[in-house]
């Protein structure tokens, strides 16, 4: 049986592992972290990250657990809408609607899904060796364990700072920072609930969106010098964001500090040559990781592991590597190009510049959702190979 070594236990490692098994290898999940837990915030699944949650056999599920519906938009931090739509109708031309849900949840489904015994934590990886396709396996050499282990293929999922791919490409430039720093939490929703929305401010953004189980997802933004912190991170979100509209000064009256996380927004703004080398696959952050701004991340991530895993499947490894790359590289470069294309309106901090984008987007009204959802359409309407 062929054999796989997976770094990496986040969303696009596990669902490489199960998608791996799923096509008949004998697969290894190496994390370092001893345990789970359930870190990180929201994510949103788009109609082609739920069609390779389906091909990992854990779509229904995800579909059951949040789905959005009825109207969604822009608005400005007064409250008033610059675009609605209605995501239900949307959902129903794109062939699937899309789905918010709590990151850990989603680690928990793909975890479950492995083979028993195929998740090892506490693995700390210090090495890996790519080996040659149709000659020497590839070695990955794990701290504290006393023999080196031997795959067929590696798949390295080990994050934007991604060691593997430091080694593997040692030239290529390093994540770049976006000029935006993010918070997230998670928080229970107010009474009366929370309408999805993304809020459009100076150089500032707020989304909000309710989860499945009472709870609500928000992402907070600002054009910040890289590595600003405080002291104190949700009285400088209050400070920040307190005038805004509603319910978003109810969500942060007490908000707890330690469900706060706060990260600079980098990516991979030169694109990798290719996602192989030797016997390694780059996949998700650590091949493409990409501004945020159309949620597009964790869902390329997705796709990822399925192509892949469809890739190498019955061919020898080289091959079916050089097929992975061929098909991965250009799309996702494509997509992480139009995410920082769509973000940068978001970090203009001018009064002027600010107001001739708002009412740009008041003029185009009911034209701009349906604008925007044939630009996606190339996106989200990714199928999984056959």
């Amino acid at each position: 049986m062929t054999s796989a070594a997976v770094l990496g236990a986040g969303i696009g490692g596990l669902a490489a592992g199960v998608a791996l098994a799923g096509r008949g290898w004998s697969v290894t999940v190496l994390e370092r972290a001893s345990s789970l837990e359930p870190v990180g915030a929201g994510i949103a699944l788009a109609p082609n990250a739920l069609r390779a949650l389906d091909a990992l056999g854990v779509g229904d599920a995800v579909r059951g657990m949040a789905r959005l519906g009825g109207e969604v938009g822009l608005r400005t931090p007064d409250g008033h809408w610059l675009v609605r739509a209605d995501v239900t109708a949307t959902g129903e031309r794109l062939g699937d609607t899309a789905v918010v849900l709590h990151r850990a949840q989603l680690v928990d489904l793909l975890a479950a899904a492995l083979p028993a015994g195929a998740l090892r934590l506490g693995a700390d990886v210090t090495s890996v060796s790519p080996g040659a396709p149709g000659g020497a396996s590839a070695v990955v050499t794990v701290a504290g364990l006393a023999e080196e282990l031997t795959a067929d293929l590696v798949v390295a999922a080990d994050g934007i700072d991604s060691p593997t791919r430091r080694a593997l490409f040692p030239a290529h430039p390093a994540p770049t920072y976006t000029g935006v720093t993010a918070w997230r939490f998670v928080a229970d929703a107010p009474p009366g609930g929370v309408a999805p929305a993304e809020t459009w401010g100076r150089g500032s953004i707020v989304g909000l969106t309710p989860l499945a189980d009472g709870r609500v997802y928000c992402y907070l933004t600002a054009v910040l010098p890289e590595g600003t912190r405080f002291d104190d991170e949700p009285d400088e979100l209050r400070r920040r964001f307190g005038g805004w509209h509603a319910p978003l000064p109810d969500l942060l009256a007490d908000l707890d500090p330690a469900a706060v996380l706060h990260h600079d927004l980098r990516w991979l703004a030169t694109p990798l040559p290719r996602f192989d080398v030797g016997r390694v696959a780059l996949l998700g952050d650590a091949a493409h990781a990409m501004p945020p701004n159309l949620g597009q991340g964790g869902c390329q991530a997705l796709e990822d592991a399925v192509v892949l895993a469809a890739a190498v499947d019955g061919v020898p490894v080289g091959g079916g590597l050089a097929a992975y790359s061929a098909a991965r590289v250009p799309r996702t470069t494509r997509i992480a190009r139009m995410s920082a294309q769509v973000g940068a309106p978001t970090a203009w901090t001018s009064g002027v510049a600010v107001a001739l984008r708002d009412l740009g987007m008041r003029v185009a009204g009911r034209f701009a959702a349906p604008l925007m959802e044939r630009r996606l359409q190339d996106v989200v309407g990714w199928r999984p190979p056959t």
